[in-house]
């Protein structure tokens, strides 16, 4: 049979489709085995069904009718005309997870940017009549910077111990209980542009006087004028950051910046120049630090990723071998306390082979001493110490540390600890080993590795099998295909936009299309718990990310994103979570003049576009490449700037 073409938007496509998934409803007593008649009643075809995950849990078996997978073999299919690959649903529209261009296809998929806010507001009237109407009101100014699960008074005079950092993690009010807009303070201003913002930012926006006044004297950080500039930056060199850069590479000839090192975590960052600096170098840097310094905040004005986290009790919200470098220059971090439980943890985030590069602070010989014999004991390897500087390298395998004495501390974790599960974790006192069978380690050189399906998809719980590989491609083709689609028909000016947040990042597809166009933003890639747990991959290509439950809100300051992305997010998050609460905290974290991209269903998208009104934003629902009858809209909003 010959494969037959078809048009999207005027484009031929050519191709045929390899897997065909049904998802149909069986009886729970049905047995495993069931047959697919097509209806000639000449071809039979053996279903295995595969039990179906929503939000994060499996479907009992207690449930009457139970949702299924299903692979068909389709019999006399010649493999050979396979150019396309996708996944349909109920209403035989693509998944929005996963959706698939062929390899000889034309990837341009046309995103339609005819403003249909008119006629489907008009076509969705029905809809419209029983969405609720909100009236926000505007929160205090003194909540300017407020992050709602780290600035909890009511819990925090609760907590019975704070010796170990306990007051500067996540402690959540009671959903619902911030219900108020954050405007900006009355002296802020649009944020300096990048790249000129990795040296120089406003002082409106971050007037944090304390802060000048500890650092100031370092050289971080100078204030000139109504301008914060950073002349030196906030490690331990006077010669500056690049030459702290070119001194790790002397001692390190291997590093391989940009090609072997591209992912790195800056602990106790300061005002993050060890990041700003990497990006000349092609290394992405995630920089953390508590919210007691402030100092995520300058990161993130500067342009830097960050985080607002802290190594204290509980388990960092990065999966395991997610870094090739980790830097902590003279941070005030107790690396030895509790028999090492600290370093444990930067080690369970650390790839195998990958380095630690640490500085500690003037006159501290002993703990020097004492951090060489506890990194002896985790089996790193020193491979460099100027006196100032000490680089150790984690193993790459587990021989020596299944070859240590009984009596060696600390012990070895049991199979049972899952070294990728973290949110709420408490930190755990054993080393994690490393796979048996590899994953995780000797990836391909950046940027191979950006397209390159990572072994690590293996360990991820979903419907797709052992077409995983096939998906992620598709992923990647597709994204790549809207992406250009975003950047030349929204009307997106590049130089407006630094901070990019995807708050259902699936693979990293988003994140990873805008690095091959070459857009000089960076992405925080957010996994919900509530789905799969992708983030192995997503590091594994090259890229950020971070475990989150979109119920609660996130550890970021106000108006620290240019843009937020969010696809499928509220149809999947419906039932855990109120989806006017994540609306609200989107504007929390969205910087006056920033813009939030919303890709769902025809009726979601009109409800988040109603509660997008109340937050002020101004919106517009666009057409996707799914046509004026698909299923699914773009909803465009930007939020304004307004002060209190």
């Amino acid at each position: 049979m010959e494969p037959r073409r078809r048009s999207l938007h005027g484009r031929r496509v050519a191709g045929v489709v390899l897997w065909v998934v049904l998802l149909v409803e069986i009886e729970s007593s049905s047995a495993g085995r069931s047959r697919f008649d097509s209806g000639s009643g000449d071809v039979e075809s053996v279903l295995r069904p595969c039990d179906y995950v929503e939000n994060g849990e499996r479907l009992g078996q207690s449930l009457r009718s139970s949702r299924r997978l299903f692979e068909v073999q389709i019999p006399g299919f010649n493999s050979s005309n396979l150019e396309s690959l996708g996944v349909l649903d109920f209403n035989g529209g693509f998944l929005c997870d996963i959706v698939a261009v062929g390899d000889e296809a034309d990837n341009d998929l046309d995103l339609d940017v005819r403003d249909v806010s008119d006629y489907y507001s008009s076509w969705s009237s029905g809809a419209n009549e029983t969405l609720k109407k909100y009236n926000i009101e505007v929160c205090a100014p003194r909540w300017k910077d407020h992050i709602p699960c780290l600035d909890n008074a009511g819990a925090l005079a609760k907590l019975r111990a704070s010796t170990r950092g306990e007051i500067w993690e996540r402690h959540c009010p009671r959903r619902g209980t911030m219900c108020c807009l954050i405007a900006a303070p009355r002296n802020y201003k649009l944020p300096i542009r990048w790249p000129k913002s990795r040296d120089e930012i406003h002082y409106s926006n971050v007037p944090y006087i304390q802060f000048l006044a500890d650092k100031g004297g370092e050289n971080w950080i100078k204030q000139v004028g109504n301008t914060l500039k950073f002349p030196c930056g906030d490690i331990q060199s006077t010669l500056g950051v690049h030459r702290y850069l070119d001194r790790i590479g002397e001692m390190l000839p291997g590093i391989g910046y940009g090609s072997r090192t591209r992912v790195a975590l800056d602990i106790g960052c300061g005002v993050a120049s060890f990041g700003a600096y990497l990006f000349d170098r092609d290394v992405i840097t995630l920089s953390i630090a508590p919210k007691d310094g402030h100092e995520s905040q300058f990161a993130l004005e500067r342009g830097v990723p960050a985080l607002v986290a802290v190594l204290a009790t509980r388990r960092l919200l990065f999966p395991s071998q997610a870094f090739d470098l980790i830097h902590c220059s003279r941070c005030q971090v107790a690396w030895t306390r509790d028999d090492g439980i600290l370093l444990v943890e930067v080690d369970r985030v650390l790839r195998a082979g990958a380095y630690f590069v640490w500085s500690p602070q003037d006159d501290q010989d002993i703990v020097r001493t004492d951090m060489e014999e506890l990194a002896k004991r985790l089996c790193w390897e020193q491979v460099g110490n100027d006196g100032h500087l000490a680089i150790w390298r984690k193993s790459v395998n587990n021989v020596c540390l299944k070859s240590r004495p009984s009596d060696i501390g600390p012990p070895l974790c049991d199979t049972t600890v899952d070294p990728d599960k973290t949110w709420y974790v408490p930190l755990q006192p054993c080393i994690t080993l490393l796979p048996e069978n590899g994953l995780g380690g000797y990836l391909l050189e950046w940027p191979t590795r950006l397209s390159t399906p990572p072994r690590r998809l293996e360990t991820v719980v979903m419907d797709a099998g052992i077409a995983k590989p096939q998906v992620f491609k598709s992923d990647h083709r597709y994204w790549h295909a809207i992406v250009e689609s975003y950047l030349r028909g929204l009307g997106l000016h590049q130089e407006e936009f630094r901070n990019i947040m995807d708050m259902r990042a699936m693979y990293g597809g988003f994140a990873a299309a805008l690095v091959s166009q070459k857009v000089d933003w960076w992405v925080m890639n957010v996994v919900p718990l509530s789905g799969p747990n992708t983030l192995p991959a997503i590091y594994d290509r090259g890229l950020l990310g971070v475990s989150h439950d979109w119920c609660e809100p996130f550890d970021t300051y106000p108006r620290t994103y240019d843009l937020l992305h969010a696809v499928g997010l509220f149809t999947h998050e419906q039932p855990r979570c109120n989806i006017a609460h994540i609306v609200l905290e989107m504007d929390r974290i969205l910087r006056p003049g920033g813009w939030v991209l919303i890709r769902e269903s025809n009726e979601m998208a009109d409800r988040v576009q109603a509660l997008a009104k109340s937050m002020r934003w101004k919106t517009r629902i666009l057409e996707t490449e799914s046509g004026p009858f698909g299923k699914d809209k773009l909803l465009s909003c930007q939020k304004p700037l307004w002060h209190n």
